[in-house]
């Protein structure tokens, strides 16, 4: 049998799933799909005749905007569904209208019939999201997954501290709606020991013999039982019976579990230790879980990163070591990272190259050598691919292509392409190369069109305003020569740590190079801080993967 590779896929997750994944292979899906919560209300609703919703909300950009995409999606969902689903995607409309709103509700409706039928009847899904769409969501999953699988609403609350709002009050949770594949869906109840710590204050004020904290419990059972109104020792049974038979009594008090009043008039009673004491069954109401605060070691820079703790939660709930872990929408990896830490296979999915540049930087930071194989599919691995990509990106602004590019050498995009003109420079990495502790700049320009020596010498003029030690020109065609002879012009940069050691200032790079294994001359002394960096963690051992949250 051939070993198991986990992956990582660029693409639209609508057609990975249709293209790569067998039916009932997945253990448990967790997606967190883009949704701004902060985004008015409103706005949503609102007909496409302009641009005032696009310009608003963000994480709708090329994604959640009703189009013509939007309306094959929507008459392929009616023509093939079964008609319960159909039926209700046309409501939908009816009540909706065109909107983004719509748009959002029909894109996950093509997604979860595919999530449907990836997943093993052993299998659960959580759909992560927030009150703005919960409802309509709620619907549709009754829908496909069917209302006898439906498990729990989990509400999370996120934030903490007085949040303002003009005419409402503050919203501070996420919901999670979680579906069974079957009504046999795996689950293992989990149990916090931090939610109980006043009940354990309270109640374990007792100690043994051997100094064991303990609490007492009645041994009393809430329903008649005549086959267990047994005396025990000269004690008489509760009104309704022992909660045990004698043979389970005998077996407790060998193992010093009872204690015995001194009045016989009174009951014997069970003895809990601390020591064994999981915690309080954990509810639907998450308050223990903190959102990752500005100053969180875990926090990458990722706007929608979810916290660890969160997922490992989901995680250790809904799955077992070695399970097949399913990410539609992973951004920054989290799912993916709490499973590789769990020991469970998994697949992530996402459609921006940043994305999966970001991850494949937290797995190799957090994971190093312990990290578990794994495949990037679908990023071009040749020129006539990168070609291709170039091609696709145009109606988007190149972006996609640009993020790629970056990629390759370790630079985190510029700005947001949305937000305006670039200012020459489409990327940028740092590195520290004296003991002053303030990083050095490399700036990144990306071409996929004609080049000329015209991008070099306007390279030149942003590496000075910039105050940069090094340039980077990453282009899809070969350089000319005049480029080559404009670049050599800038000089070349002294490293300050190792003094004799130069690097080109304006340094040119064809996408072949950077395929074929080439990269930014630059001193590596002291690694590149580009992005940031995640935890080193270990893996847990088989004692932490059986302790529950």
């Amino acid at each position: 049998m051939e070993s198991w590779k986990n992956k990582l896929y660029f693409g639209d997750n609508l057609e990975i799933l249709r293209k790569y994944m067998a039916d009932e292979s997945v253990d448990l899906i967790y997606l967190d799909p883009p949704f701004n919560s902060n985004a008015n209300y409103n706005v949503l609703f609102q007909e496409k005749s302009g641009e005032n919703s696009a310009a608003q909300i963000t994480a709708f950009e090329d994604t959640w905007q009703w189009s013509q995409e939007s309306e094959y999606a929507y008459q392929e969902i009616v023509r093939e569904s079964p008609k319960k689903i159909a039926d209700l995607i046309q409501a939908f409309r009816m009540f909706l209208g065109q909107n983004d709103m719509m748009a959002y509700l029909v894109m996950i409706a093509q997604r979860m019939v595919e999530l449907h039928r990836v997943l093993k009847p052993t299998g659960s899904i959580y759909l992560h999201c927030d009150p703005t769409a919960s409802h309509y969501l709620k619907l549709l999953m009754d829908a496909i997954w069917g209302m006898v699988c439906f498990r729990n609403e989990i509400i999370w609350k996120r934030k903490s501290g007085r949040v303002y709002s003009k005419n409402s009050f503050g919203q501070k949770n996420d919901v999670l709606l979680l579906y069974g594949k079957t009504e046999n869906n795996y689950f293992r109840e989990m149990y916090s020991l931090e939610q109980a710590k006043d009940y354990i204050e309270e109640r374990f004020v007792y100690s043994d013999k051997d100094g064991r904290k303990y609490m007492r419990s009645p041994l009393n059972n809430p329903d008649y039982r005549p086959n267990l109104m047994y005396q025990y020792k000269g004690y008489k049974p509760p009104e309704k019976g022992w909660a045990v038979s004698q043979k389970v009594m005998e077996q407790m008090e060998k193992e010093g579990r009872l204690y015995f009043p001194p009045d016989k008039n009174q009951r014997i009673s069970r003895k809990i230790f601390l020591d064994e004491y999981k915690g309080q069954p954990i509810s639907n109401i998450w308050t223990d879980i903190p959102f990752i605060n500005p100053m969180a070691k875990e926090r990458l820079g990722y706007p929608t990163q979810k916290p660890e703790a969160l997922l490992e939660r989901i995680i250790k709930a809904s799955s077992n070591e070695g399970d097949l872990i399913l990410d539609p929408f992973c951004g920054c990896g989290t799912a993916i990272a709490v499973a590789e830490r769990l020991h469970r296979r998994w697949i992530g999915i996402d459609i921006t190259h940043l994305a999966i540049t970001l991850m494949r930087h937290r797995l190799s930071n957090a994971f190093g050598k312990e990290l578990s194989s794994y495949e990037i599919i679908g990023q071009p691995k040749d020129l006539e691919s990168a070609r291709v990509l170039a091609k696709e990106s145009e109606h988007s602004g190149r972006y996609q292509f640009e993020w790629w590019a970056l990629g390759l050498v370790d630079a985190r995009p510029a700005q947001d392409k949305k937000k305006g003109a670039d200012k020459g420079i489409d990327g940028y990495a740092n590195f520290f190369d004296d003991n002053s502790g303030k990083a050095k700049t490399i700036i990144v320009q990306v071409k996929s069109g004609h080049v000329s020596s015209n991008h070099i010498r306007d390279l030149k003029g942003v590496l000075e305003r910039e105050k940069a030690q090094i340039g980077v020109y990453i282009t899809l065609e070969e350089p000319t020569k005049s480029m080559i002879e404009e670049a050599t012009t800038a000089g070349f940069y002294e490293s300050e740590y190792f003094p004799g050691n130069y690097y080109p200032r304006i340094q040119i790079l064809t996408i072949q190079e950077l395929l074929e294994g080439k990269n930014v001359d630059y001193p590596r002394h002291a690694p590149a801080a580009t992005f940031k960096k995640a935890q080193k963690v270990r893996k847990a051992s088989g004692e932490e993967q059986n302790r529950l949250l």
